[in-house]
């Protein structure tokens, strides 16, 4: 007969097993969801546009930032992390913020003048369980001012 710790570590070993398939399941079932996420941004004002003293441009802009995350949470989406904050809940991520761009936008050299550029969002998921992946948002169509400010 099997002692109580050969039983005991039967036990534990199946338990354990049973876990990580289920686990494994969880985050293999979400390479099924369709993600949908959608952002726009508007600007607002270009609040400076200048060359700095060593001769680089500086911009600075504030912004609208109207964004539906929501599709990236599924039942194994613990929270969804964007720029310098934490969206922990699908009610939370649907949003519109005003702001001015935290960090400004430098260019060595004055290469910035009259410039088409793009503005990217980017996020990461982490997971229930699985591991943690990031997207992005290209958005196009952007340009600066001919003249500094």
């Amino acid at each position: 007969m099997h002692s109580f710790g050969h039983r005991a570590n039967a036990v534990a070993t199946f338990a354990v097993t049973i876990l990580a398939a289920m686990c494994f399941a969880a985050s293999f079932s979400d390479n099924f969801n369709t993600l949908t996420p959608t952002a726009s941004v508007k600007i607002l004002n270009i609040n400076w546009f200048q060359k700095e003293a060593n001769g680089n441009d500086e911009v600075s802009m504030t912004l609208n930032i109207s964004a539906d995350l929501s599709s990236l949470f599924t039942w194994n989406t613990k929270q969804v992390s964007l720029w310098d904050g934490i969206i922990p809940a699908k009610e939370h991520a649907k949003f519109l913020i005003h702001t001015t761009n935290k960090y400004r936008f430098i260019d060595q050299g004055s290469n910035l003048k009259g410039k088409e550029f793009n503005l990217t969002m980017h996020w990461h998921i982490m997971p229930k369980t699985g591991k943690m992946f990031a997207d992005k948002i290209v958005m196009t169509g952007y340009q600066l001012p001919e003249q500094y400010r």
